[in-house]
């Protein structure tokens, strides 16, 4: 027989914690389904310098305060528990089957996260954090590079907006692309090339180049750079990778059951977090317009949480626009 919960949240990264902190103290029962362990991307992170309230934390550490606080007032973590399918019941409930079970509740927000895409060369996974030499986020990490020379991977808006703030900390930073041309927009090529055609400019930029190989001892000292055009090979010197080539979304289990985008982000309306399906919430970085950032996702989760009680108060609202009704804090 299938337990019943309040709410029922698929992941345990930031987006998941944050909400299980606010339904558990809400009293709502609270069950937390993680495919592997609690943390997503930020259990990999050394260090954490931009989240609210510390001035430097290692990601594990952050992680492990988050449970342990969503745990004290109630809500249930079960990891190893891979979520495979989701059914809206006729009565309105939710069906959520996993490899360890079916849960039925009245409400999901679904936090499975994202991934970086990789780049998947030799010495990628070795080097992959900022201590090390190998990053995906150049606002988490660039201010490890201060002085520093550092090689930035990617054509479109993120990584040339990425690559603009790393050169206002490491002393040279080298862009490459694979392709003759970028597919950001154009302002922000006007401006990374204004900045790399500067008089004793940081930035340099390298066309038809590929990464081929990441080298280096405890950590990154140099890449292998390819021209794909001529095949020609070079050795460039460097402390650190930063790879911007999109991100990855968690969620083809979600297909056919919830709105996705093209690239398997979940469709939403923004303000409320809600999905098509009614009662089933999104947050963090798998929904469409994530800013991709901890504290954001953290926020989304909070959010979450607080629109599934208007979901409780009144079912019918999940049909209504968006619109200055939900004053904030008006609860």
């Amino acid at each position: 027989m299938s337990e019943h919960y309040d709410c029922v949240i698929v992941g345990a990264g930031p987006a998941g914690l944050g909400a299980a902190l606010y339904t558990s103290r809400d009293r709502l029962k609270t069950l937390v389904l993680e495919k592997f362990v609690p943390g997503g991307q930020i259990i990999n992170t050394d260090r954490i310098e931009n989240y609210p309230g510390f001035e430097r934390i290692p990601g594990p550490d952050l992680i492990e305060r988050m449970q342990k606080q969503a745990v004290t007032f109630g809500a249930q973590i079960k990891t190893s528990s891979e979520v495979t399918a989701l059914k809206r019941l006729q009565e309105g409930d939710i069906e959520v089957s996993c490899d360890t079970g079916k849960y039925i509740t009245r409400a999901v927000v679904l936090a499975p996260g994202s991934d970086y895409r990789k780049l998947g060369v030799p010495g990628e996974e070795k080097f992959r954090s900022a201590g090390a030499g190998v990053s995906y986020c150049g606002t988490c990490d660039a201010p490890f590079f201060k002085g520093k020379q550092v090689v930035a991977v990617g054509g479109g808006n993120t990584a040339l907006e990425e690559t603009l703030h790393l050169t206002k900390y490491a002393d040279k930073v080298t862009l490459i692309h694979r392709r003759d041309e970028f597919r950001a927009t154009r302002v922000l090529q006007e401006e990374l090339l204004g900045k790399a055609n500067e008089q004793n400019s940081n930035l340099l930029v390298k066309y038809s180049t590929v990464a081929t190989v990441i080298e280096g001892q405890d950590k990154v000292q140099s890449v292998k750079l390819k021209n794909v055009k001529t095949g020609e090979v070079q050795d460039c010197p460097c402390d650190g990778v930063f790879i911007f080539i999109g991100m990855v979304p968690n969620t083809e289990f979600l297909r056919g059951f919830v709105e996705l985008t093209e690239n398997g982000f979940i469709k939403c309306d923004c303000a409320y977090l809600r999905t098509n399906v009614p009662g089933v919430f999104v947050a963090g970085d798998c929904r469409v317009g994530a800013a991709m950032q901890l504290a954001t996702a953290v926020g989304d989760g909070v959010n979450a949480a607080m629109m599934l009680k208007q979901y409780f108060r009144d079912p019918n609202w999940w049909n209504e626009a968006v619109s200055d009704v939900l004053q904030p804090g008006g609860w």
